[in-house]
């Protein structure tokens, strides 16, 4: 009899366990340029944590940080640069983050423009332009571009600007979608999407963007988003930011 009541209770612990690993959830906050290499990595990630499930919040990066200092519960945050990182940091909403991956913003061609618009010199010969919102990351980054090209340069692109979108896919997608001729996006970005013909900018112009990581302070499963912080840092992880055309941060 007492026999059974200890295999009883060890049932009822290995059952009690299972029910909180299944109810175990990581909650990823990430920049939408980041989707498909943090999707990929969200299948192996099912595959070695079968009872955890994995909900990803992708929008730009300014929205995310608005919504964790606005008390949204997450894990972990990645974000398509260092100012919103640093100051959710200062608000003390993540922990110390660390650099992961770069991406390098370029120039799309909509089909209809790209016999017309082939280099960077082409792009005044653009009749609608579309680019990110400057609190966007990738709005930023473009800023930091024009502000290279010259005065009379930038003036006549922005004369062109026909919209400032609030994610880099927005961007990408007016172009997709024939509403302008040109936008500034990430190469990751352009790489879903090879209708498009792609330019890339000058080096001495272009700002390259820099993605850093962390946990979330009020990160329900700290262990687990350490798990994911792994996952991306493997070579496994560094291999799928690679294929979807980041950049692997310098070395030290």
């Amino acid at each position: 009899m007492l026999v059974i009541r200890r295999l009883l209770f060890v049932a009822l612990c290995c059952l009690g366990a299972c029910a909180r690993e299944q109810e175990a959830e990581l909650t990823v906050f990430a920049a939408t340029s980041l989707r498909d290499a943090f999707t990929t990595l969200g299948e192996s990630w099912k595959a070695a944590h079968p009872g955890v499930a994995l909900t990803f919040n992708f929008a730009g990066t300014q929205e995310l940080r608005t919504q964790l200092e606005q008390g949204a519960t997450a894990d972990v945050f990645a974000s398509a640069d260092q100012r919103h990182m640093t100051e959710l940091v200062k608000a003390g909403r993540v922990s110390t983050p660390e650099l992961f991956a770069r991406n390098e913003p370029v120039i799309v061609v909509a089909k209809e423009a790209a016999a017309s618009i082939r280099a960077w010199r082409d792009l005044l010969g653009a009749k609608r332009l579309v680019i990110g919102a400057p609190d966007v990351p990738i709005g930023r980054y473009t800023l930091q571009i024009l502000d290279k090209v010259g005065a009379d340069f930038r003036a006549e692109l922005e004369s062109k600007i026909v919209s400032r979108e609030l994610n880099v896919r927005q961007v990408l997608n007016k172009v997709k979608l024939g509403e302008a001729d040109v936008g500034f996006v990430y190469r990751t970005d352009a790489l879903s999407a090879p209708e498009l013909t792609v330019i890339t900018i000058p080096a001495e112009l272009n700002a390259i963007a820099e993605y850093p990581i962390a946990v979330a302070a009020n990160a329900p499963h700290p262990k687990l988003a350490e798990a994911w912080l792994a996952l991306v840092r493997s070579q496994e992880g560094r291999g799928a930011l690679e294929r979807a055309g980041f950049l692997l941060p310098r070395a030290p």
